[in-house]
């Protein structure tokens, strides 16, 4: 069939209802975005490239749809860098269009050219530039096949001269795969070692939520044993809070219910987690990885498995197909050995946490450091981080879709929230970048319209992504509610410094006259500020009700004193020792 090159692009789009594609306008895609409205695709046209492309992960991550990112050659594209690493170590299926500079005149050094394949080759699951106009189709359904069956973003990269070519093209069919259900051997040997058990536990991770029904399959494998399940860190979507069996979080201020149980484990189902350092890492003093247990690790990349932990039994499978299996390989008495008396410890550790969780109001120093107490007696009548999030917990829906940044005060609430269901929790994962929060959260509600999403950002990550109110009060936009905490410093850096550097705050330190709340004003948002635990509970229940009813975006601006929680990196920090000694007396001085 005859037709254009960007007919046959945005038809390859919607054969696999590719339905909303987020970034900035830029003549290198026009004659695509030119069609966009034709085709039932919406452009949202946001403030940064790097926030189009968390709002893109924030939609997919919401929906289980894929989306798309795109925007001009050379600079627009370079400013999805973050984003894209974001959605890698997110497992998130995107589509990255990169229109490139015109094959004419590459390696000119000409207008807005960089080495755009090169650029995103340790960024994306797969990538592939387009060699003639007449493939055009043939690529891009390939590139969207790879980042559904690697559960990643793939990349296609296009001369911007090959659009507007006649072409004789045919629009070939969705590639679809199915997933497997793992090798017979393996899970059989998973199955006998969890049969044997007298202390399963089951760790949950993000395959569990991308895969089709895996919540329910590890509820009824995890009910079968009598197992507490625990998930990886900042996946508290990936089994219901609500269940007796679910123990929380493990990994950096995490649940310490999830991390008594898990140590004592004798076999440890790893279910759709490749198991990262950070999900592991020692909590509340616990070094709690149980050394002696038999672990069986279920990835769908087998380049993950036994990266990070010594596996006794990996499994190359969908979480879903894997758990069930196992579940049908069960032996009649497995789970028996000590069920009763261990549903018993997994109630009263559970109880023992959430009322210890219940009653922290405030932030511990480290022997010989005292920076949180000063904090306290600076303000004294100024809301804690921990206070903030019980008074949270108080008015959010049970239904939202929440979002969190990078930084001190969105970790310290990384202990609270539990879902009923998966896609969820939005969180930055493992690139950890700054400025995730509240793209993701706009994302969400782009393609959860009927749901109510609250976002979280501290307010050093905020600055990165604050620009963006200027994009998301126009009409077309849906409303979202964003909650700021405010306390005036990099947070994560600033306990560094009063760990390690002798609070020697260099680079720390936020402006005090700045006000995230009248910024929101300026845009023609709602902007509050809540002081106290009450006026915060009343203000975000109200800005639920405005998002809901009124179609109104409220931006709600924490006033918090500058306690710090746990530092990120222990593990990876240690005092430095000064032996040359520096003086501002050795610096050279410009020639008079």
């Amino acid at each position: 069939m005859k037709m254009t090159t960007e007919e046959a692009f945005v038809k390859t789009l919607q054969a696999h209802g590719i339905r909303h594609a987020f970034g900035i306008i830029g003549s290198a895609m026009m004659p695509i975005s030119d069609i966009f409205p034709a085709a039932g695709i919406t452009f949202w046209d946001c403030a940064h490239e790097g926030s189009a492309g968390m709002m893109a992960d924030g939609y997919t991550r919401a929906t289980g749809e894929m989306s798309m990112m795109i925007a001009q050659n050379g600079p627009g594209i370079t400013n999805f860098v973050t984003a894209v690493k974001t959605a890698y170590w997110n497992h998130t299926p995107l589509l990255l269009v990169t229109p490139q500079a015109a094959n004419k005149t590459i390696g000119q050094g000409g207008f807005q050219e960089v080495e755009q394949m090169k650029l995103f080759e340790d960024m994306v699951a797969y990538q592939e530039e387009v060699r003639d106009p007449t493939r055009v189709a043939e690529v891009l359904t390939r590139v969207i096949a790879k980042a559904k069956r690697l559960s990643g973003p793939a990349q296609i990269n296009i001369p911007r001269d090959f659009w507007t070519q006649v072409v004789d093209i045919t629009i070939p069919e969705p590639i679809e795969f199915e997933v497997s259900p793992g090798g017979e051997n393996s899970v059989r040997k998973a199955a006998e070692l969890l049969s044997s058990a007298k202390n399963p536990v089951i760790l949950n991770g993000a395959g569990v939520v991308l895969s089709e029904g895996g919540i329910a399959a590890s509820m009824a494998l995890a009910e079968r044993l009598d197992a507490p399940v625990c998930v990886g860190y900042q996946h508290n979507d990936a089994f219901p809070g609500s269940h007796p069996l679910f123990a929380g979080p493990l990994g950096y201020n995490g649940s310490k219910a999830g991390m008594q149980l898990i140590k004592d484990a004798d076999v440890v189902l790893c279910l759709g987690t490749r198991l990262n350092p950070f999900s592991t890492l020692p909590g509340y003093g616990m070094e709690y990885w149980p050394a002696d247990a038999k672990i069986i690790q279920v990835d769908i990349n087998p380049d993950r498995i036994g990266l990070t932990k010594k596996v006794t039994v990996g499994i190359v499978g969908d979480a879903a197909k894997v758990a069930t299996g196992i579940l049908n390989g069960l032996s009649d008495s497995a789970g028996d050995a000590g069920r009763d008396e261990r549903k018993a410890k997994i109630a009263q550790t559970k109880s023992a946490w959430k009322q210890e969780l219940s009653s922290l109001d405030h932030e511990q120093d480290d022997p010989g450091t005292s920076w949180n107490e000063r904090a306290r007696q600076a303000r004294p009548d100024w809301m804690s981080p921990r206070q903030a999030w019980r008074a949270i917990q108080q008015a959010l829906p049970r239904e939202a879709i929440i979002s969190s940044d990078i930084g001190n005060n969105c970790a310290i609430g990384n202990a609270y929230p539990d879902f009923d269901e998966g896609r969820k929790y939005l969180a930055p994962g493992l690139f950890g970048p700054c400025g995730y929060g509240l793209p993701a959260i706009v994302g969400a509600k782009i393609g959860k319209p009927d749901v109510p999403v609250v976002g979280f950002a501290g307010d050093g990550a905020f600055g990165i992504a604050v620009n963006e109110l200027t994009a998301i009060g126009r009409e077309e936009w849906p409303a979202i509610t964003q909650i700021v905490f405010r306390n005036y410093q990099w947070g994560a850096e600033k306990r560094n410094s009063t760990l390690w550097f002798d609070d020697n705050f260099v680079g720390t330190e936020l402006d005090m006259k700045v006000s995230y709340a009248k910024i929101a004003e300026a845009c023609g948002l709602k902007g509050v500020q809540a002081k106290t635990m009450d006026e915060l509970t009343d203000a975000l229940n109200t800005a639920i009700k405005d998002q809901m009813e009124n179609n109104t975006t409220t931006l709600i601006e924490v006033i918090l004193n500058q306690e710090l929680g746990e530092p990120f990196r222990r593990d990876a920090m240690k005092k430095p020792v000064r032996v040359a000694g520096i003086s501002k007396d050795d610096m050279a001085h410009a020639a008079e």
